[in-house]
């Protein structure tokens, strides 16, 4: 199969990312911002998915410049769950509850069903994409977007254990689109992290290392990426350089890995909202290193350009082949 890249942007309001969070750091200020990604997009003929969440929905200039792009044919909606600025607020605004896994099933719940109606009533149709906040999933997130009527999840974050934080642990996930359910029901459709190095085939093996707090006193991850052996890495513009980001995708495609998802947020975009982004300098090489990806995905390696619900069809129309 030919490798196939989506892009998701996690579409969702500014806060400041050293401090804590809060109910009421809720401007969607830069979402207009998303135009300077749009004149790449445009030429390569993709189309994003935006995971768009509560403070987006419902602030009318936000919902109105992405309800543009989506009815011009060149964005996709979908859902973004960032549980202490979504109704109903019942909780402690607290690190641990920012996973909303961590919440009642029942508050978790009433939330996705928060955000779900806001998505509907601004853009006219319900999402069925959804990502969870901070990455925050389980099993009754699953039980509730099933209930709702979702068919795509973007949630995982394979060979990653986020427990140290308090959120889930994804080790041994698939690291390619697999079913949640049950066949036909909810797709899974991963961020890319992959390993890359000499020795990268032995990466799924050696994924409990990456997050573990005892090889990271011994610097081994550090040791072990410096000595070219393996280093793990993930597909997105913030914080990974292009060249690394293309060496995940050559690595991962020789071993026979064929569906790549690329992501970064919304704020990221206009200068001074993301520790990836604080100048307009910075904001052109953000851009650049977006743009030798994409080049490097199609023209080096082959691939074509997809978004998370045609991979679902895609798939869907493989099992009634089959």
């Amino acid at each position: 199969m030919t490798p196939r890249l989506a892009i998701v942007v996690d579409t969702e309001e500014e806060f400041d990312w050293d401090k804590p969070f809060s109910r009421t750091a809720t401007a969607t200020r830069s979402i207009p911002a998303q135009a300077h990604a749009h004149r790449l997009y445009d030429r390569f003929d993709i189309v994003p998915t935006y995971v768009v969440d509560y403070p987006v929905a419902t602030n009318p200039a936000a919902a109105d410049f992405l309800g543009a792009l989506v009815a011009d044919g060149r964005a996709e909606i979908g859902a973004h769950l960032h549980p202490w600025v979504t109704p109903p607020h019942e909780e402690e605004v607290t690190r641990r509850n920012s996973y909303h896994c961590n919440l009642p099933p029942a508050l978790e719940r009433a939330k996705i069903e928060t955000i779900t109606a806001a998505i509907r009533d601004a853009f006219g149709t319900a999402p069925i994409v959804f990502k969870a906040g901070r990455y925050g999933f389980g099993p009754s997130t699953l039980e509730a977007i099933a209930a709702l009527g979702y068919q795509v999840d973007c949630s995982g974050l394979p060979h990653t254990d986020l427990r140290g934080d308090g959120g889930p642990d994804f080790r041994g996930t698939p690291d390619e689109p697999y079913w949640l359910d049950r066949p036909g029901g909810i797709l899974e459709v991963p961020l890319t992290i992959g390993f890359f190095g000499a020795a990268a085939g032995f990466g799924p093996r050696l994924e409990w290392l990456f997050d573990s707090p005892r090889a990271a006193r011994l610097h081994l991850p550090g040791l072990l990426a410096r000595s070219r052996l393996i280093a793990r890495s993930r597909l997105t513009p913030e914080g990974v350089s292009a060249r690394e980001q293309c060496r995940l995708i050559e690595s991962m495609v020789r071993r026979g890995h064929r569906t790549f998802t690329l992501a970064y947020h919304s704020p990221s975009l206009e200068p001074g909202h993301t520790p990836y982004v604080r100048s307009e300098a910075q904001l052109q090489a953000f851009l650049d290193a977006i743009e030798q990806v994409l080049h490097f995905f199609r023209d080096r390696i082959g691939g074509t350009f997809t978004t998370l619900t045609r991979i679902r069809g895609e798939m869907m129309e493989a099992r009634r082949a089959a």
